[in-house]
């Protein structure tokens, strides 16, 4: 079983499951602060990886989910997420 995550990594790491591939700028937009730590404990965790570069200045990494984030959640594929409507809000 994976160790439980943060509320910070699972909110990180549903924001990259959606939007893939999204940079770390985009990331910190969305959720409001630093995501660099975060991120680096996915990574090691092996359930988010870099899946290539953003043709803009800097060309900075971009995240996407890997084969152990569908594992660890029991999804065969990413179209098994459920859809953004279908979530409850944070309580």
């Amino acid at each position: 079983a994976p160790a439980k995550l943060s509320r910070a990594a699972l909110e990180t790491l549903a924001i990259v499951a959606y939007r893939q591939p999204i940079g770390r700028a985009q990331l910190e937009a969305i959720r409001g602060v630093a995501c660099g730590e975060v991120l680096k404990t996915l990574l090691e965790r092996r359930l988010v990886t870099v899946v290539g570069r953003a043709e803009e200045l800097g060309r900075p990494m971009l995240y996407g989910t890997t084969k152990q984030f569908l594992d660890a959640f029991g999804l065969a594929t990413l179209k098994d997420l459920p859809a953004e409507g279908e979530l409850a809000p944070a309580e």
